[in-house]
């Protein structure tokens, strides 16, 4: 798996509802476990690798070392928000080497399916709660960016910019496929697993 970096289009694209959870989604979702371990990251959201399906995977400690660490989320919903709002510095693996401070709330209940389709339910702080919140607005089509006061979008202008060369060259050289071939990649991961 590839992580894709911003301002590729499936990192807006909202993703859908799983339906069926098979041995073959399973080996995905391994599959992106080992990508965020790969680069170095805490939690990767399946549109990252080009998949648009409510999946995300997450290790606050980082370390394949501590699979009892590792926590999967299948069709994740943020049920409560509370305890006020605090101020963190954040990146992402779909945008190396920026980072920037981002406000969230301070806690947060997160439910979704584990891999065996039953229903998990985790009340999170902290790191883990700022690190939930970020890869569950990944799934929704927004990236960390999105919630940076205007002020601090501007401090990392230049890099982002500078990101938006790469694809464009990347796009002219045929390394990222045309807006229709992805629609079209797309359909065929939802029509896997996001339809009965």
């Amino acid at each position: 798996m590839q992580i894709l970096k911003y301002p590729h289009p499936i990192l807006r694209h909202k993703c859908k509802p799983i339906k069926k959870i098979d041995q073959e989604l399973r080996d995905v979702i391994a599959e992106m476990i080992e990508t965020m371990y790969a680069g170095d990251g805490v939690g990767l959201a399946a549109n990252q690798v080009g998949l648009p399906l409510q999946i995300f995977v997450l290790n606050t400690s980082g370390d394949k070392n501590k699979p009892e660490e590792e926590y999967v989320f299948i069709n994740p919903v943020i049920t409560k928000k509370f305890g006020g709002f605090t101020e963190s510095e954040e990146g992402c693996l779909s945008f190396p080497e920026i980072h920037a401070v981002v406000e969230r709330p301070a806690e947060v209940v997160l439910q979704g399916a584990a891999l065996d389709g039953s229903l998990q339910q985790f009340r999170w702080k902290g790191l883990a709660a700022r690190a939930v919140q970020h890869e569950f607005d990944h799934l929704q089509g927004k990236a960390f960016i999105d919630r940076l006061l205007p002020v601090r979008r501007l401090e990392i202008r230049g890099d982002l910019e500078a990101l938006e060369r790469e694809f464009e060259t990347n796009r002219q050289l045929g390394v990222i496929p045309s807006d229709h071939q992805i629609a079209v990649t797309l359909a065929e991961w939802e029509q896997k697993w996001c339809t009965p």
